[in-house]
């Protein structure tokens, strides 16, 4: 049976890992010039994305282990690992370059229709440390439905918090202005980081375990 501090901790990380905060300069960036209308079109696709990505990962993810072979051990090490790579680019005030590549971003531009669904909703929302975050949470406790139903709440709360982000993403980013999104990016970078490290330690335990 999941704790309260299980939804807790599983709200926090998906919501540190997508970073919706950090990530609304790329989208204010990505959509300048655009009128109202079609700016509005590309944030609720771009958020559609994400809470369909994370929710169908979530959901399929323990079939995916079996389908692979590998324990939820593993990948819990292999996740672990990309968490708190993404966190340490956080703490160095950078855009996750398992996000968005300088070539990803330009070609971003040129194609403008299309960058709803790339890269804002994969892979600069749903990346691959928040499917991996997901997955692994989701499959914690595999004989619990809670733990499903705590992550389909993460994923809920993140998509919501994200619409309104990018909603009123000028008027933010003018009231702390750039420095207070970098400072609230290395907050939840830190975050980022124990709860990558945590999920190492969980792995490696997993497996002395089981030995």
């Amino acid at each position: 049976m999941v704790t309260p501090g299980f939804y807790v901790a599983v709200i926090a990380s998906v919501f540190a890992i997508v970073d919706p905060i950090g990530t609304l300069p790329f989208y204010l960036a990505l959509t300048e010039g655009f009128d109202p209308a079609d700016r509005r079109i590309i944030m609720h696709q771009a958020v559609v994305v994400l809470g369909v990505v994370l929710g169908v990962f979530a959901l399929v993810g323990r079939y995916l282990f079996a389908a692979f072979g590998f324990t939820l051990y593993s990948f819990e090490v292999a996740g672990g690992i990309l968490l708190f790579l993404v966190a340490y680019d956080m703490l160095h005030g950078e855009i996750a370059r398992t996000k968005l590549s300088p070539a990803d971003r330009a070609e971003a531009i040129q194609r403008r229709d299309e960058i709803s669904i790339v890269p804002l909703g994969i892979p600069l929302l749903a990346g691959p440390g928040a499917i991996s975050t997901v997955m692994i949470y989701a499959g914690t406790q595999s004989v619990d439905p809670y733990a499903l139903l705590g992550t389909l709440i993460a994923i809920a709360v993140t998509t919501v918090v994200c619409y309104f982000v990018f909603r009123y993403g000028e008027r933010i980013l003018r009231y702390i202005g750039k420095v207070g999104i970098m400072a609230v990016t290395r907050v939840l970078g830190l975050l980022l980081a124990a709860v990558g490290v945590q999920f190492v330690l969980n792995g490696v335990l997993g497996v002395f375990h089981g030995m």
